[in-house]
This record gives structure tokens, C-alpha cells and sequence, in this order.
């Protein structure tokens, strides 16, 4: 069996593993190490390459960055800024048809802003705003769709822990990624907004009312989420303002966040060394999945496998946007499935040498860049797709009276408005890169 073909051969090997629910970063690690031991005819290639393949991914300075972002958002929770931000959208906008719906995702942008992670941003403001759509009559279905698919803005809107890991994996500059990440983050917010806005009135009695709350309470709870702008400039601001590398934003993020958690109390001896913890295991499960990631693609770069493929589809003459379209409708099915990190360490490595080699009209960076938003964007639409959707089940775990069916039902709304988005953002690359 050659080389090519053995590579081509792990590709159901490993979705075989995966289905027998071998953890992701378990699987890619077996399979790369059991396919460099056949390529190189079962001597100490495959052993040696374990040893330095270790060393050089967690030697790299930038995967720093992904403790600070992660420790970040815990202090954040902790400091109550997920319970400002709701209760400041919702002043604004309770009083209006699916107002409160339209406050969670409003908040969850917000939250988004300091928070890299999808599947925590849902979670922490499916505690805080679920209780408030219940007692204002939401439906049970709306209200867990609303806040699966408000939580996918915590890792689009920047900072974001996948860019970080899509940034090392292609070479481009996390900064740029973030920039050009920041208006499709608005553009999903905005989407989520008129996506309610439609679903509320096609079913009227799916949201509940509230009476409005005078002006000037209304710039109080405004007021009160000075916190998250102070962090959210700090850090995103200094890092465009050349006064510190991400990596550093990250850190003064995470030393910000803790400060005004320790402020307004909820930062103590127990709850750091819990914060630490936690993050601490956040961290050795995403940096297991990079380095089983490393092991499998290295092994699928020496079989020539993303090479070849590449080769292959230059070669037949489809046009750049046939090509693209495909490898996003294929995130989209497979994003269902699997993860969003684990998608990006598989995939990348494989699929970023064939968009790099079309034509798009583009300088290559500024293709890497939008390739990069718009698989993000693709994947995390996989996490409120039916039938496995994991920001479903995170939220509907936190109302076991809602049957999962009526969750389906009103999340299709938010998914056609993400298939929307992508589909002007495939159409207009400038709206994601005019801010380069």
C-alpha cells in the first residue's frame, strides 16, 4: 500500500474511532501515531516524532494566550458581568414583542466580548436570562433556542480561543483575525435580533410582556456595565493599538476581570483556587486535542495527502466559490458532530492548502483571513443544528421540562439567519475585510 493511500485510509479509521466515542483528541493521536509507524515501515521515526512534536507545540509562546482568555471569562462570571449586561439589554429592550429574548442575545454579544468560548457563554447566560424568559411567559422551545444560539457568539466575537488556534495553524496575525472577526460577530447579533423579531410574530404567544422601566433606571443598568468596556478596550484596544502583543491583552484581560471580581466580591480564596482549576483542565483538554492534532496532520503531510488533494482540485477547473461552498457545507454537516476546535486542528491542515491555491482575486492574506471567518462562522452553526447540537443540549440540560423537539423547532429561525450571513459574507468578502 503506498504512502497516499495509507493517508487516505485514516481519514474512516479516524471517524471510526470517533464514532465509538474515542475522544477526539485521543483519536487524532492514535491514528497519526499508527500511521506514521506504517509509513515509516514500523522503525523509530514514528517514537521520535512523539517526542519532538510534543515539544514544539506547547513550546510556542502564542498558546499562551488560551489559559489567559479562559481564566478571563470565569473571573467575569464571577465579577457578575454576565448579570449587568442582561439586565441593561433587557431595560432597553424587555418592553417590546420578545424584547427579553432580544436582551439575552444582546447580553451574550456582550459577553462575548470578554469570554472565548461558545459553549461557556452559553451556559453562564443560560443561568442568568432563563429564569427571567420563564417568568415573563416565554416559551419554553424559544427561550432554549435563543440562548443556544445567542451563545455562539462568544467565541465569533472576539476574543476567541479557535481564531487563536486557526491563527497558529495557518500563520496569520491573531490581531487581524480579530479585527476582521468584529462586524460578522455584529452582523450574527443583528441576524439573532431580526430572527426573534420574525419568530414572535409568526407565534405571539411564544413571548410574554413586561411593563417598561422609567428612563432614567434604564441608564443606570447601563451605567453598571462599565466593567466589560473598560476590559473590552483594554484589551482589544491595546492590542490594535500596537501598545501590547495578544498574548499580553490576554493577561491584562484576565488580571482586569480578576480585580473587579475581587471588587465586587466574588472573587475569593476558594473561588480562585476553583477558577485556577478549572481553567487548568480547560486548557489540558484543548492542548491534548493540539497535540493530537500535530501527530495526525504531520503524519498526513508525509503521506502528501493535503498536497495531492490540493493538486487534484486546481486541476479540475472548478470554479474558487464551488470549491469553497463545499468545504463549508461540509463544516456545517460535520460541525454537528464535533466540536469547533477539534474541527479547525482536523481540517485546516487540509483544507487551507486548497482554498490558499485558488484564484478568489485577493491578496493571500486577506484569503486566509476571510476562509478562516467564514469556517468559524460555519462551524459554530453546527452547535444549534439539529439533531446534535451542543449548545442545544448545554441550554436544554437547564430546562428538562422543554422536550428537545420544541427546541428544534424555533432554533431553524437562527439557522436560516447564520446560512443568510454566510452567504453575504461569501458574496462580500469586503465586509469582513474592510477592516484590515
Amino acid at each position: 500500500m503506498t504512502d497516499l493511500a495509507i493517508g487516505l485510509w485514516s481519514f474512516p479509521a479516524l471517524m471510526a474511532l470517533i464514532f465509538l466515542r474515542v475522544p477526539i483528541g485521543l483519536a487524532m493521536f492514535l491514528t497519526g501515531l499508527a500511521g506514521l509507524w506504517l509509513v515509516t515501515g514500523g522503525n523509530v521515526v514514528a517514537l521520535s516524532r512523539l517526542k519532538n512534536e510534543t515539544y514544539s507545540t506547547f513550546s510556542s509562546y502564542s498558546l499562551s494566550i488560551i489559559p489567559m482568555f479562559l481564566l478571563m471569562g470565569h473571573f467575569a462570571t464571577l465579577g457578575g458581568m454576565s448579570q449587568a449586561l442582561f439586565r441593561a439589554a433587557e431595560g432597553f429592550l424587555g418592553h417590546r414583542r420578545g424584547g427579553v429574548a432580544m436582551a439575552a442575545v444582546g447580553a451574550c454579544a456582550g459577553f462575548g466580548a470578554i469570554c472565548g468560548s461558545s459553549l461557556a457563554t452559553a451556559a453562564t447566560m443560560g443561568r442568568v436570562a432563563l429564569p427571567e424568559l420563564r417568568r415573563y411567559g416565554y416559551d419554553g422551545g424559544f427561550s432554549t433556542a435563543t440562548l443556544a444560539a445567542g451563545g455562539t457568539l462568544g467565541i465569533l466575537i472576539p476574543p476567541s480561543v479557535v481564531l487563536v488556534i486557526y491563527a497558529i495553524l495557518t500563520e496569520q496575525n491573531i490581531a487581524k483575525l480579530f479585527l476582521a472577526a468584529f462586524v460578522p460577530g455584529l452582523l450574527a447579533a443583528l441576524g439573532y435580533v431580526i430572527a426573534i423579531s420574525i419568530y414572535v410574530r409568526r407565534n405571539p404567544a411564544a413571548a410574554g410582556t413586561r411593563e417598561a422601566i422609567p428612563m432614567g433606571e434604564r441608564f443606570r443598568l447601563l451605567a453598571a456595565v462599565w466593567p466589560v468596556l473598560v476590559v473590552f478596550v483594554a484589551v482589544v484596544g491595546g492590542i490594535y493599538g500596537g501598545i501590547f502583543t495578544p498574548t499580553e491583552g490576554a493577561a491584562v484581560g484576565a488580571l482586569g476581570t480578576g480585580l473587579i471580581a475581587l471588587v465586587n466580591g466574588g472573587l475569593t480564596g476558594r473561588t480562585l483556587i476553583e477558577s485556577f482549576m478549572v481553567t487548568a483542565k480547560s486548557t489540558a483538554m484543548i492542548f491534548f486535542i493540539v497535540l493530537g492534532a500535530g501527530i495526525y496532520n504531520g503524519f498526513l503531510a508525509l503521506t502528501q495527502v493535503p498536497q495531492e488533494m490540493s493538486q487534484w482540485v486546481v486541476t479540475q477547473g472548478f470554479a474558487p466559490v464551488t470549491v469553497l461552498v463545499v468545504i463549508l457545507v461540509f463544516y456545517l454537516v460535520f460541525g454537528c458532530l464535533m466540536d469547533s476546535l477539534s474541527m479547525i486542528l482536523l481540517t485546516i491542515p487540509i483544507f487551507f492548502p486548497v482554498v490558499a491555491a485558488l484564484d478568489f482575486g485577493m491578496t493571500a492574506e486577506h484569503v486566509a483571513i476571510w476562509f478562516g471567518i467564514l469556517v468559524l462562522i460555519v462551524v459554530e452553526v453546527g452547535l444549534i443544528t439539529p439533531p446534535v447540537g451542543m449548545n442545544l443540549f448545554v441550554i436544554n440540560a437547564m430546562d428538562r421540562g422543554t422536550p428537545m423537539l420544541q427546541t428544534y423547532r424555533a432554533v431553524i429561525y437562527f439557522v436560516g439567519s447564520d446560512i443568510v450571513r454566510v452567504a453575504i459574507l461569501v458574496a462580500f468578502p469586503a465586509i469582513t475585510l474592510f477592516l484590515l
